[in-house]
């Protein structure tokens, strides 16, 4: 019997790869995403982004208690 991975759902909203850029006025991602990447992220929507990372704010803060 196989057992299903549940993958967790990413948002870039809370991904610490999205930022705001100036020149633009807007959010982007701060990863360089290959050709395939690009077209898989594009075509599905429900992407799992291998790059995410929470954007914590707070976890500089807790690691100097």
């Amino acid at each position: 019997m196989k057992k299903k991975t549940v993958k967790r759902q990413t948002s870039c909203d809370s991904c610490a790869n999205y930022v705001y850029d100036e020149d633009y006025e807007c959010y982007t991602c701060d990863v360089n995403l290959d050709e395939d990447e690009m077209a898989h992220f594009l075509a599905d929507t429900f992407y799992q982004c291998p790059y995410y990372r929470l954007g914590d704010e707070y976890a500089v803060v807790r690691k100097q208690m």
